[in-house]
C-alpha cells in the first residue's frame, strides 16, 4: 500500500470581524500568542478568544473607515527557533491581505509572541505599523545575534507591557524600543503599572490606547496628546511612558 504523502500546514486568515466593508482602506491583522517551542497545530477557537477584545474594539471604531480585521492562524503553536514560524505566517498574511485588498495599509498586532512575531515581520512592505501587547523577547544572549530592529524603519511603533508581567519580561521590550528609537523616532513604549501579561486589570485603557493608535496609523487620525508625547519624547521618556488611569475616557467617541 502506498504511504500518504503527509498534508502540508497553511496559515489562513479567519473570517472578517465583524461586517466586511464594501471599500477596505486599512487592515489589521492579529496576531494571538504562541509558545516559545511546539510543533502542534494551534487551536483556532482559543486563538480568536485571545484577541477577541481587541479585534472587537478596532473593528467598531473603524467600521465606518473602511477596517477589515482578520485573525492569523498559524500552522504552529511555537516559534521553534530559527524557524520563526510564527513571524513567517504574519508575513504571509501580510501578503494575502494585499491579494484580497490591495494596496491598503496594513497593521501587525500582536499579542505575548504574537507581539514578537509582529516585531520581526514589520517590515513587510505592505506593513506601515505595529501594535505589540506584552510581546515575548528571547533573554539576551551575547552568543546569541540581538533581536533585530532595522526593519522597522519607516514603521510607526507602538509597544505596551504591564511592569508585573513574570511571562514576558518588561525589561526586554524597553531595551529592544532604546535600539529601534536609534533608527527610528516613530516608536514609542507606554508602561502599564502593576499590571500583568494579560493586561486585565487596565483592560479598557489598554484597548483605548491601542484603538488610538491604530485609528492613527491606518486612517490619520490625530493621536491623542499622551501618544503624541510619547513619539515626540526622547528615550528613556517616550519609551516608559506611564499609562494613565482612566485613559480613554476623556478621548473622542
Amino acid at each position: 500500500m502506498a504511504q500518504e504523502a503527509t498534508p502540508v500546514r497553511t496559515a489562513r486568515l479567519g473570517r472578517a470581524l465583524g461586517p466586511e466593508p464594501t471599500a477596505v482602506g486599512g487592515v489589521v491583522l492579529l496576531l494571538p500568542g504562541g509558545e516559545e517551542v511546539s510543533g502542534r497545530r494551534p487551536s483556532a477557537v482559543l486563538a480568536a478568544a485571545s484577541v477577541r477584545a481587541l479585534g472587537r474594539r478596532l473593528t467598531r471604531a473603524g467600521r465606518d473607515r473602511g477596517l477589515a480585521a482578520h485573525v492569523v492562524h498559524y500552522r504552529y503553536r511555537g516559534w521553534n527557533g530559527s524557524e520563526a514560524h510564527l513571524a513567517r505566517d504574519a508575513a504571509w498574511a501580510a501578503d494575502e491581505a494585499v491579494r484580497r485588498y490591495g494596496d491598503v495599509p496594513v497593521c501587525l498586532a500582536g499579542i505575548g509572541m504574537g507581539g514578537r512575531a509582529a516585531l520581526r515581520a514589520g517590515g513587510h512592505e505592505a506593513v506601515n505599523s505595529v501594535l505589540a501587547l506584552a510581546p515575548w523577547l528571547p533573554d539576551e544572549d551575547v552568543a546569541a545575534p540581538p533581536e533585530p530592529v532595522k526593519q522597522l524603519a519607516g514603521r510607526q511603533v507602538l509597544i505596551v507591557h504591564g511592569t508585573n508581567d513574570t511571562r514576558s519580561d518588561p525589561e526586554l521590550s524597553f531595551r529592544l524600543a532604546a535600539r529601534a528609537k536609534k533608527a527610528n523616532r516613530e516608536v514609542c513604549r507606554f508602561e502599564v503599572h502593576s499590571d500583568g501579561h494579560a493586561l486585565n486589570q487596565y483592560r479598557d485603557e489598554v484597548l483605548a490606547l491601542a484603538e488610538d493608535f491604530v485609528m492613527g496609523v491606518l486612517f490619520g487620525r490625530a493621536f491623542s496628546r499622551p501618544v503624541r508625547d510619547a513619539l515626540a519624547a526622547p528615550p528613556p521618556l517616550g519609551l516608559r511612558m506611564p499609562l494613565a488611569v482612566g485613559f480613554g475616557k476623556s478621548l473622542r467617541r
